[in-house]
């Protein structure tokens, strides 16, 4: 009897109950919702990370973890007028575990994004420093107590030196420069002379050749065996950044799902950026524009000091170089490198 009566109650309540179908179905579409989210979220974080790489050539590793979700979740205008961005190439950690910037790029862009424009630093430029007087631009990096501070300290410094606002920026290092190289099927890099390398004792012949991540490693380490040393070796940092946008431009690395995620897989989990207070859509929306256009690669100007200017290094060139910071301050680098093309690197 009782087993009777539980069998109407139930046969009664059945129909108040709603069918599940429909609510599983909802289930399941919030569920692919998240996820298309967080792929989303991760494709363009890893994305404005790839074209700061391939605008030096490095894989970031400081100043500051992104916030990814948080600066995607509040878009923010694009940001107009001239761009700045300043990305430091760290060297291996001395015995004391600080570092040094091996090269430092300023990525100039303009406010008509008509193109990047690749600003090498002699990472030996003699600059003044609040508090510890002349040195070299280099040990900037070091002066903090970790490659977060390290990267402030030089920005300040290069803000002071050159009068520009820099708007964002980067730490990186050659760790993963070799892996990042090899996704995307080697990078194309044009010398205009032989190579033989200082480490590994292998040649490079003059003239265009495509490169693998360890070649491109070493090709980039270069500068003892090199005519002017250093100031090659940042020409070089230039060649492959424009090879790398080059390879990333014809594989439509930006827009290729499954390319991204090699890359994701390579280097999403090492790579964090300084974005300032432009939002990283924004900021990869303004670099791509710039970046359909092969880049133009300039040194800022400077002469070799003496043995009596100490500390020894590069000085500002007194009649290149004021000229050179008024147009960079002003925005017009496209005059100024068109009328001196001798100062521009040849990058094919």
């Amino acid at each position: 009897m009782i087993e009777d009566d539980l069998r109407a109650a139930f046969a009664r309540r059945e129909a108040l109950t709603p069918p599940t179908g429909p609510v599983r179905a909802a289930i399941d579409r919030a569920v692919v919702r998240r996820r298309r989210r967080r792929l989303r979220l991760r494709l363009a974080g890893t994305a404005l990370a790839v074209v700061a790489a391939a605008l030096a050539g490095f894989t970031a590793i400081a100043p500051r973890p992104p916030e990814t979700a948080n600066l995607l979740a509040t878009p923010s205008p694009a940001p107009t007028g001239a761009l700045n961005v300043l990305l430091l190439g760290s060297d291996a950690a001395g015995p004391d575990g600080s570092r040094r910037a091996d090269s430092i790029l300023l990525v100039h862009l303009p406010a008509d994004r008509s193109r990047l424009y690749l600003v090498s630093l002699p990472r030996d430029l003699v600059v003044s420093t609040a508090g510890r007087g002349s040195e070299k631009l280099n040990v900037s990096l070091a002066a903090g107590r970790d490659l977060t501070a390290g990267y402030q300290a030089t920005r300040q410094v290069v803000a002071q030196l050159t009068g520009v606002r820099i708007d964002a920026g980067a730490v990186f290092t050659y760790r993963a420069t070799r892996e990042l190289t090899d996704a995307v099927g080697g990078v194309p890099m044009c010398l205009p002379g032989p190579i033989r390398s200082y480490h590994t004792r292998r040649t490079y012949p003059a003239g265009c050749q495509r490169l693998d991540g360890a070649a491109a490693v070493d090709v980039l380490r270069q500068r003892y065996n090199m005519a002017d040393g250093a100031l090659d070796r940042d020409r070089n940092a230039a060649r492959y950044a424009a090879g790398l946008l080059h390879r990333m431009r014809e594989q439509e690395v930006l827009t290729n799902p499954l390319l991204l995620s090699r890359l994701i897989t390579k280097v999403g989990s090492g790579v964090v950026t300084d974005t300032g207070e432009p939002s990283l859509p924004a900021l990869l929306a303004a670099a791509g524009t710039a970046a359909t256009v092969e880049p133009v690669a300039v040194g800022l100007p400077v002469r070799h000091g003496s043995a009596k200017e100490l500390p020894y290094g590069f000085r500002l060139d007194p009649a290149l170089a004021p000229g050179f910071l008024d147009a960079l301050r002003t925005d017009r680098l496209g005059e100024w490198t068109a009328a001196h093309p001798k100062q521009v690197t040849a990058l094919r």
